[in-house]
């Protein structure tokens, strides 16, 4: 379902551009509402949230994907936890479907999938580790690194129930907008994939920004 929003991002507290293969680490508070915005077109943003006071509870794909009955993310789902408590609210979306199932990708799945000589590229869980180890204290370690969701990636399902990445749905300046339940870190990688159209081979800016509750 697509919705658009009524906020503007002159008016959102704040904002910071995410460079191509670059990370986002920060803190949204209950009430706040994060935009994703997807610069250029047919980026995606490979996403985790944390309860901002217990690291250990997190964005869980199973409890949030049982819960909606629907295994795609748009405006209308809520994002829960592995505690199962909601974490965000999707309030806005010009996308229409967002991938829960799809991973990550790290040098041992761009092994398996593409090549040995692809094992040295850069990738959204070397983002992650890259994260964590300069902002210590949010006290996210490396086994709090878990399912993610992949805002702006088009994973279909094919009718065996196997997964398939297809060219993205997403366009220039289209966003997914969340209103956050908790107080949450956001861990966005951008996408830095060169090898399947997630990123359309050439990965491009985000933008993200936070409006007040």
């Amino acid at each position: 379902m697509l919705k658009e929003s009524f906020r503007r991002v002159e008016d959102a507290r704040y904002r910071q551009i995410i460079d191509a293969g670059d990370y986002f680490m920060q803190v949204v508070r209950t009430g706040e509402t994060l935009r994703i915005i997807d610069v250029e077109g047919n980026e995606a943003a490979d996403t985790l949230f944390y309860n901002a006071h217990n690291p250990a509870e997190r964005y869980s794909a199973n409890d949030t994907v049982r819960e909606q009955g629907n295994v795609y993310l748009e405006a209308g789902s809520t994002l829960r936890s592995n505690l199962n408590n909601p974490m965000l609210d999707i309030v806005a979306d010009t996308v229409g479907r967002h991938d829960t199932l799809g991973g990550a990708c790290a040098s041992e799945s761009n092994t398996v999938r593409y090549a040995h000589d692809r094992r040295c590229m850069h990738s959204c869980r070397d983002n992650w580790m890259n994260a964590i180890a300069e902002n210590e204290h949010f006290g996210v370690t490396k086994r709090d690194i878990a399912h993610n969701i992949n805002f702006f990636m088009n994973v279909p399902i094919t009718p065996e129930g196997g997964l398939s990445f297809a060219d993205g749905i997403s366009g220039p300046g289209k966003y997914v907008e969340m209103t956050a339940r908790m107080d949450v870190i956001v861990l966005i990688s951008n996408c830095p994939q060169l090898n399947n159209p997630c990123s359309g081979f050439n990965p491009t800016p985000l933008e993200v920004a936070v409006w007040e509750g």
